[in-house]
Formats: structure tokens, sequence, C-alpha cells
């Protein structure tokens, strides 16, 4: 049997897993992230991956490719990770030190790539042609599959989406532009809007919740809603229309069969998918009798990263590119 390994590499966690070629998890472990230097994340990386063949029985030589899924830019051609936000990483050879404890082909890709693919080959968007999954974490995530390969654009740079803007002028973004989706869709715009709301209005059921948490949530807006909270109402009408403004520009742009939501407020679940289809086609350019995208939740939750990490490999590897 074939065996490639999926690395998940974040910012609090690395997650790595031996996933099958039919794409099952056979043994999967995890370890927090040392931040102190690039070095010393490629070093855990590839000790972690050893620790989990020796748990599972296996060799290195069982193992066909590796696939990393990363945040920031790669370049897989080269085997570097050229930029990544809130890691420690700026021109590095990812590859080749991982190699040196680790000698089978090695793939890097970004994180949201990663876990499109999964939810491409796997998960919600299986049989489709072309998909897009959005994830709505930390940051804004996003990443566009193509017939079972994920397209990132000529220099592995691209679908970037929640970097588009959708109001101008509006609330900085961590990238340096203004107004971009990230910076109202994300989980973490919805937890800095539920603070700033509570804070406005002390006694809300909202400010409540805030205060008894000591720390907003991006649930708590749903929830202080579900209570009858006007103003919470009005947070979370807001939130659902920035969240469908750029589905809708992402449906113009591409037109994909199906648009993957994931991260933690796709855990609203119905709610949320009936509110944003009902303003996506507000919005979106499509005739009534055009046949409309599919939106749809992720299934692939936490395993997300490590089996597109590995699929990607293996895309890879079956596709006679060097690693």
């Amino acid at each position: 049997m074939a065996y490639f390994l999926g690395i998940d590499l974040g910012g609090t966690n690395i997650k790595a897993g031996i996933v099958t070629s039919s794409g099952q998890i056979f043994h999967k472990a995890s370890m927090k992230t040392n931040l102190s230097s690039d070095v010393q994340i490629c070093n855990d990386m590839a000790e972690l991956s050893l620790m989990l063949l020796s748990e599972a029985e296996l060799s290195v030589s069982d193992i066909t490719a590796v696939g990393i899924g990363s945040p920031g830019t790669p370049d897989n051609q080269n085997g570097f990770l050229l930029y990544a936000n809130n890691l420690p990483f700026s021109d590095t050879p990812m590859r080749s030190l991982i190699q040196k404890k680790l000698p089978v082909p090695l793939y890097i890709g970004n994180d949201a790539n990663c876990a499109a693919l999964a939810e491409a080959q796997l998960g919600a968007a299986k049989g489709t042609d072309i998909s897009v999954t959005i994830t709505l974490g930390t940051g804004l995530g996003s990443g566009v599959v193509i017939h079972d390969r994920i397209y990132s654009g000529f220099n592995g740079a691209g679908c970037e989406f929640g970097h588009i803007v959708i109001i101008k002028d509006g609330q900085s973004c961590t990238c340096g532009r203004r107004g971009c989706f990230e910076a109202y869709a994300s989980g973490t715009a919805l937890v800095r809007m539920t603070k700033e709301t509570a804070e406005k209005f002390p006694d809300s059921y909202l400010a409540k919740l805030v205060q008894d948490s000591q720390k907003g949530s991006a649930r708590h807006a749903f929830e202080a809603m579900r209570q009858g909270d006007e103003k919470a109402k009005e947070l979370v009408e807001f939130y659902l229309d920035c969240l469908s403004e750029g589905i809708a520009d992402i449906i113009n742009a591409l037109m994909p069969e199906v648009i993957v939501i994931g991260g933690g407020i796709s855990n609203e679940g119905e709610f949320l998918l009936e509110a944003v289809r009902e303003r996506v086609w507000e919005k979106a350019y499509l005739a009534s009798s055009i046949k409309k995208p599919e939106i749809r939740l992720a299934k692939m939750k936490n395993d997300a990263g490590i089996l597109g990490a590995a699929l990607m490999g293996k895309g890879y590897f079956d596709d006679g590119i060097a690693g």
C-alpha cells in the first residue's frame, strides 16, 4: 500500500498524518509550534514525522511523498516558503531543511489551498470540476481547485480572496490595505465587531455575554441575536452582508460549481447557509435562467489540513513533478 505524509503547519500546532492513497488517515499526531525560528519549525516537522512513522511501525522508505500545508506563500518549484504573516519564515529553504532527516519527495503548498483540495477530492465539493473553499477563521483563507488540482496563479501567490476590497477605505487589514474581505468576514473580524458593539451598547445582552466570558467570541453575536438582542441582530446582518459581498465577487470572477464555507463560523450551519444564499443571489451577476453555483458547508473539519497536504503531495508526485 502507498502511504503519503500530510503536514498541517499552524501558528499554534503542527499536525501530521500518514494518509493512504485513497485518502484515509492511517495514523496522526501533533505538537506545539515552536516559533523561535524557521529552522526550528522545519526541524520539528521532520521530528514529528519520524515519531509518527515509528508509532505506526513504518519507515521513511514506506512514504511515497510528503505534502506540507503552511500559511503564507510557497515556492514549490524551488522548495522554499517565501513568506508567512504570523510565522518566522522569509525565503526559507523548507524542503532541503526537512529532507536532511526525511529524504523523500516533498512538496509545499498554502494551507488554505490544501484545505480546498481536501474538500474537492473527499468532502463537500467532491465530484465537481471547479470549486472554491473559503475558511472563516483567524484570517479568511481561500483556495481554488480545478479538475482536482490546486490553482494558485503562475507564482503560487494567487487566489487570496481574503484581500479583495469590499468596502473602499474601510477597516485596516493585516495585508496593509483597507476594507478587505478578511477584515470584515473572518472570525477575527466578527470578534472585533462584537467587542465594539458590546462597548457601544453596555446594557445589551451581547455585552453581558462578552463580559461573562471576559473576551469576545464569534458565536456571541449569533447567540445574542437568537435571544432577541436587536444590536446583535444588526451586527449579524452586517456580517452576513459582508460575507455575501465577497462570495458574490468570487462567483462573478470564477463561477465555480460549488463554494464551500469552512472554519469556526460555519458551525452556524443551515442558518448561515440560508442567509448567505439569499444575499448572494441578490448580488451575483446571474440571470434567473442561469444555473447557480451551490453553496455548501465544509465536511472535512479538523482533518482538512492533513488530508489536503497529503493529497497535494500525491498529486504533484503522480504528475512527475520533482520534489
